[in-house]
Protein backbone atom coordinates (compact mmCIF):
# COMPACT_ATOMS: atom_id res chain seq x y z
CA UNK A 1 0.00 0.00 0.00
CA UNK A 2 1.20 3.07 -0.69
CA UNK A 3 0.19 6.67 0.94
CA UNK A 4 0.64 9.97 -0.35
CA UNK A 5 -0.27 13.32 1.86
CA UNK A 6 -2.45 15.65 -0.24
CA UNK A 7 -3.05 18.13 1.75
CA UNK A 8 -3.98 18.91 5.38
CA UNK A 9 -5.66 21.47 8.01
CA UNK A 10 -6.23 21.90 11.62
CA UNK A 11 -8.11 18.66 12.63
CA UNK A 12 -7.97 16.84 8.84
CA UNK A 13 -5.74 15.33 6.38
CA UNK A 14 -6.55 13.71 3.01
CA UNK A 15 -4.21 10.71 1.75
CA UNK A 16 -4.19 9.58 -1.72
CA UNK A 17 -4.03 5.59 -1.25
CA UNK A 18 -2.98 3.04 -3.76
CA UNK A 19 -3.56 -0.36 -2.45
CA UNK A 20 -2.18 -3.31 -5.22
CA UNK A 21 -3.48 -6.11 -2.82
CA UNK A 22 -5.40 -9.04 -4.51
CA UNK A 23 -6.99 -12.63 -3.61
CA UNK A 24 -2.86 -14.24 -3.17
CA UNK A 25 -2.73 -11.32 -0.04
CA UNK A 26 -4.16 -12.07 3.54
CA UNK A 27 -5.68 -9.56 4.87
CA UNK A 28 -4.76 -8.12 8.32
CA UNK A 29 -6.17 -5.98 11.22
CA UNK A 30 -5.81 -2.15 11.01
CA UNK A 31 -7.08 0.43 13.37
CA UNK A 32 -8.30 4.07 12.48
CA UNK A 33 -6.56 6.81 14.06
CA UNK A 34 -9.59 9.64 14.12
CA UNK A 35 -12.88 9.54 11.87
CA UNK A 36 -12.48 8.46 8.38
CA UNK A 37 -14.25 8.67 5.00
CA UNK A 38 -12.66 7.10 2.26
CA UNK A 39 -13.66 8.06 -1.22
CA UNK A 40 -12.95 5.19 -3.97
CA UNK A 41 -11.69 6.12 -7.04
CA UNK A 42 -10.77 3.04 -8.48
CA UNK A 43 -11.16 -0.99 -8.25
CA UNK A 44 -13.04 -2.91 -5.05
CA UNK A 45 -12.18 -4.13 -1.88
CA UNK A 46 -14.02 -5.84 0.92
CA UNK A 47 -14.44 -3.80 4.06
CA UNK A 48 -14.97 -5.17 7.09
CA UNK A 49 -15.48 -3.43 10.49
CA UNK A 50 -17.50 -3.45 14.05
CA UNK A 51 -19.98 -1.13 12.32
CA UNK A 52 -20.51 -4.16 9.70
CA UNK A 53 -18.93 -5.75 5.98
CA UNK A 54 -19.72 -3.88 2.90
CA UNK A 55 -18.21 -4.27 -0.78
CA UNK A 56 -16.47 -0.73 -1.58
CA UNK A 57 -16.89 -0.30 -5.35
CA UNK A 58 -15.60 3.16 -6.90
CA UNK A 59 -18.02 6.36 -5.77
CA UNK A 60 -18.72 4.80 -2.46
CA UNK A 61 -17.54 6.13 0.87
CA UNK A 62 -15.77 3.98 2.93
CA UNK A 63 -17.02 5.18 7.01
CA UNK A 64 -15.38 5.13 9.92
CA UNK A 65 -15.18 6.04 13.50
CA UNK A 66 -12.30 6.74 15.77
CA UNK A 67 -10.38 3.50 16.93
CA UNK A 68 -12.06 1.57 15.44
CA UNK A 69 -10.38 -1.91 13.77
CA UNK A 70 -10.94 -2.77 10.47
CA UNK A 71 -10.00 -5.43 7.38
CA UNK A 72 -9.99 -4.78 4.35
CA UNK A 73 -9.63 -7.97 1.70
CA UNK A 74 -9.28 -8.42 -1.83
CA UNK A 75 -10.77 -11.72 -2.59
CA UNK A 76 -12.28 -10.83 -6.02
CA UNK A 77 -10.23 -8.82 -7.84
CA UNK A 78 -6.73 -6.98 -7.60
CA UNK A 79 -5.90 -3.31 -6.36
CA UNK A 80 -7.84 -0.22 -5.81
CA UNK A 81 -7.79 3.85 -4.78
CA UNK A 82 -9.00 6.28 -2.51
CA UNK A 83 -8.70 9.73 -1.55
CA UNK A 84 -8.98 9.00 2.28
CA UNK A 85 -10.17 11.68 4.57
CA UNK A 86 -9.18 11.76 8.57
CA UNK A 87 -10.61 13.91 11.02
CA UNK A 88 -9.26 14.14 14.45
CA UNK A 89 -12.08 13.38 16.90
CA UNK A 90 -12.23 17.17 18.45
CA UNK A 91 -12.86 18.54 14.85
CA UNK A 92 -15.47 15.45 13.49
CA UNK A 93 -17.43 16.19 16.84
CA UNK A 94 -17.40 20.05 16.64
CA UNK A 95 -18.55 19.96 13.07
CA UNK A 96 -21.03 17.01 14.13
CA UNK A 97 -22.18 20.03 16.32
CA UNK A 98 -22.05 23.06 14.01
CA UNK A 99 -24.22 20.81 11.16
CA UNK A 100 -26.29 20.03 13.50
CA UNK A 101 -27.12 16.53 12.35
CA UNK A 102 -28.86 14.25 14.92
CA UNK A 103 -27.70 11.08 16.17
CA UNK A 104 -24.30 11.60 14.23
CA UNK A 105 -21.72 13.08 17.58
CA UNK A 106 -21.16 9.64 18.65
CA UNK A 107 -19.95 8.18 15.34
CA UNK A 108 -21.14 6.26 12.45
CA UNK A 109 -23.54 3.40 12.33
CA UNK A 110 -23.03 2.04 9.08
CA UNK A 111 -19.80 0.67 7.22
CA UNK A 112 -20.18 2.43 4.07
CA UNK A 113 -22.24 5.16 2.07
CA UNK A 114 -23.34 3.61 -1.88
CA UNK A 115 -22.12 5.59 -4.76
CA UNK A 116 -25.54 8.24 -5.08
CA UNK A 117 -25.80 11.60 -6.63
CA UNK A 118 -25.22 13.47 -3.44
CA UNK A 119 -21.57 12.05 -3.95
CA UNK A 120 -20.66 11.91 -7.67
CA UNK A 121 -19.12 15.81 -7.69
CA UNK A 122 -17.20 15.27 -4.65
CA UNK A 123 -15.75 11.94 -6.23
CA UNK A 124 -15.00 13.61 -9.50
CA UNK A 125 -13.06 16.61 -8.06
CA UNK A 126 -11.13 13.91 -5.65
CA UNK A 127 -10.29 11.99 -8.18
CA UNK A 128 -8.54 14.98 -10.50
CA UNK A 129 -7.35 16.46 -7.43
CA UNK A 130 -5.38 12.91 -6.67
CA UNK A 131 -4.38 12.51 -10.24
CA UNK A 132 -3.09 15.98 -10.49
CA UNK A 133 -5.58 17.00 -13.08
CA UNK A 134 -7.10 19.81 -11.24
CA UNK A 135 -6.54 22.64 -8.79
CA UNK A 136 -9.06 21.10 -5.77
CA UNK A 137 -9.65 22.81 -2.70
CA UNK A 138 -9.28 20.32 -0.57
CA UNK A 139 -9.93 22.18 3.06
CA UNK A 140 -13.10 22.69 1.19
CA UNK A 141 -13.91 19.44 0.06
CA UNK A 142 -13.09 18.27 3.20
CA UNK A 143 -15.44 19.97 5.24
CA UNK A 144 -18.52 19.08 2.48
CA UNK A 145 -17.50 15.05 2.65
CA UNK A 146 -17.77 15.37 6.19
CA UNK A 147 -21.18 17.24 6.74
CA UNK A 148 -22.26 15.24 3.78
CA UNK A 149 -21.57 11.98 4.73
CA UNK A 150 -23.05 12.37 8.34
CA UNK A 151 -25.69 13.59 6.65
CA UNK A 152 -26.41 10.75 4.62
CA UNK A 153 -25.41 8.07 7.31
CA UNK A 154 -27.89 9.49 9.97
CA UNK A 155 -30.56 8.28 8.02
CA UNK A 156 -29.32 4.64 6.80
CA UNK A 157 -30.17 1.66 8.65
CA UNK A 158 -27.31 -1.24 8.68
CA UNK A 159 -28.51 -4.64 7.00
CA UNK A 160 -27.69 -7.58 8.77
CA UNK A 161 -29.78 -10.14 5.97
CA UNK A 162 -27.45 -12.62 4.83
CA UNK A 163 -26.11 -12.59 1.15
CA UNK A 164 -26.58 -15.48 -1.55
CA UNK A 165 -23.29 -18.08 -1.49
CA UNK A 166 -20.90 -16.28 -4.07
CA UNK A 167 -22.55 -12.73 -4.38
CA UNK A 168 -20.18 -10.36 -3.68
CA UNK A 169 -17.80 -12.35 -6.03
CA UNK A 170 -20.34 -11.97 -9.04
CA UNK A 171 -21.02 -8.61 -8.05
CA UNK A 172 -17.35 -7.57 -7.69
CA UNK A 173 -16.89 -9.36 -11.16
CA UNK A 174 -19.78 -6.98 -12.81
CA UNK A 175 -18.82 -4.04 -10.87
CA UNK A 176 -14.80 -4.17 -12.47
CA UNK A 177 -15.95 -5.36 -15.96
CA UNK A 178 -18.40 -1.61 -15.94
CA UNK A 179 -15.48 0.49 -14.44
CA UNK A 180 -13.38 -0.92 -17.08
CA UNK A 181 -15.51 -0.01 -19.81
CA UNK A 182 -18.25 2.71 -18.45
CA UNK A 183 -18.75 3.00 -22.44
CA UNK A 184 -19.95 -0.91 -23.48
CA UNK A 185 -23.51 -1.69 -23.42
CA UNK A 186 -24.52 -3.32 -20.77
CA UNK A 187 -28.24 -3.89 -20.51
CA UNK A 188 -30.10 -5.74 -16.92
CA UNK A 189 -29.82 -8.96 -19.16
CA UNK A 190 -26.55 -8.58 -20.23
CA UNK A 191 -25.09 -8.15 -16.64
CA UNK A 192 -27.39 -10.70 -15.48
CA UNK A 193 -26.14 -13.04 -18.00
CA UNK A 194 -22.63 -12.68 -17.36
CA UNK A 195 -23.00 -13.04 -13.95
CA UNK A 196 -24.81 -16.08 -14.16
CA UNK A 197 -27.90 -14.72 -12.40
CA UNK A 198 -31.28 -14.93 -13.53
CA UNK A 199 -32.10 -10.59 -14.65
CA UNK A 200 -34.46 -10.93 -10.93
CA UNK A 201 -31.97 -12.31 -8.80
CA UNK A 202 -29.21 -10.15 -10.51
CA UNK A 203 -31.11 -6.97 -9.88
CA UNK A 204 -31.79 -7.89 -6.29
CA UNK A 205 -28.47 -9.32 -5.20
CA UNK A 206 -26.67 -6.02 -7.29
CA UNK A 207 -28.44 -3.40 -5.02
CA UNK A 208 -27.97 -5.85 -1.89
CA UNK A 209 -24.32 -5.33 -2.33
CA UNK A 210 -23.55 -2.13 -3.69
CA UNK A 211 -26.20 -0.09 -2.45
CA UNK A 212 -27.51 0.85 -6.23
CA UNK A 213 -29.37 -0.89 -9.00
CA UNK A 214 -27.24 -1.91 -11.93
CA UNK A 215 -28.62 0.85 -14.10
CA UNK A 216 -27.90 3.57 -11.37
CA UNK A 217 -24.57 2.37 -10.67
CA UNK A 218 -23.76 2.02 -15.07
CA UNK A 219 -25.38 5.85 -15.55
CA UNK A 220 -23.13 7.21 -12.45
CA UNK A 221 -19.51 5.64 -13.76
CA UNK A 222 -20.46 7.02 -17.28
CA UNK A 223 -21.11 10.22 -15.65
CA UNK A 224 -18.02 10.72 -13.84
CA UNK A 225 -15.89 9.44 -16.63
CA UNK A 226 -17.24 12.32 -18.72
CA UNK A 227 -17.00 14.78 -16.07
CA UNK A 228 -13.56 14.04 -15.52
CA UNK A 229 -13.06 13.59 -19.30
CA UNK A 230 -14.48 17.52 -19.43
CA UNK A 231 -11.95 19.06 -17.10
CA UNK A 232 -9.04 17.12 -18.47
CA UNK A 233 -9.19 17.09 -22.52
CA UNK A 234 -10.27 19.65 -25.11
CA UNK A 235 -12.65 17.57 -27.05
CA UNK A 236 -16.29 17.88 -27.99
CA UNK A 237 -18.88 17.75 -25.53
CA UNK A 238 -20.66 15.53 -28.07
CA UNK A 239 -17.80 13.34 -28.61
CA UNK A 240 -16.66 12.81 -24.86
CA UNK A 241 -20.60 11.86 -24.54
CA UNK A 242 -20.75 9.68 -27.04
CA UNK A 243 -17.23 7.89 -26.32
CA UNK A 244 -18.83 7.48 -22.46
CA UNK A 245 -21.67 5.50 -23.69
CA UNK A 246 -24.22 7.60 -24.13
CA UNK A 247 -26.05 7.52 -27.82
CA UNK A 248 -27.98 10.80 -27.38
CA UNK A 249 -26.13 14.42 -26.82
CA UNK A 250 -29.69 15.46 -24.94
CA UNK A 251 -29.93 12.91 -22.87
CA UNK A 252 -26.72 13.26 -21.90
CA UNK A 253 -27.21 16.80 -20.80
CA UNK A 254 -29.82 16.18 -19.02
CA UNK A 255 -28.46 13.42 -16.54
CA UNK A 256 -25.23 15.63 -16.30
CA UNK A 257 -27.44 18.14 -15.46
CA UNK A 258 -29.21 15.94 -13.13
CA UNK A 259 -25.93 14.56 -11.67
CA UNK A 260 -24.16 17.67 -11.01
CA UNK A 261 -26.22 20.36 -11.32
CA UNK A 262 -24.84 22.24 -13.87
CA UNK A 263 -24.68 21.98 -17.68
CA UNK A 264 -21.49 20.01 -19.12
CA UNK A 265 -20.19 22.87 -20.59
CA UNK A 266 -20.67 25.16 -16.98
CA UNK A 267 -19.10 22.30 -15.47
CA UNK A 268 -16.15 22.41 -17.84
CA UNK A 269 -15.58 26.22 -17.29
CA UNK A 270 -15.45 26.24 -13.74
CA UNK A 271 -12.44 27.04 -11.93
Amino acid sequence: MRSRLLASGDGWDVADVICTSGPQDRPYDERHAGYAMAIVLAGSFQYRSGLGRALMTPGSVMLANDRLCFECGHEHGEGDRCASFTYAPEYFERLAADADVPGIREGFNVPRLPPTAALSLMTVRAGLGASGSGDVAWDELALRLAVSAMRLASGASPDSRPLPANAEARVTRTVRRIDRHPDAISGLDALAGEAGLSPYHFLRTFERVTGVTPHQYVQRARLREAATRLRTNSGKVVDIALDCGFGDISNFNRAFRTEFGVSPRVFRSIP
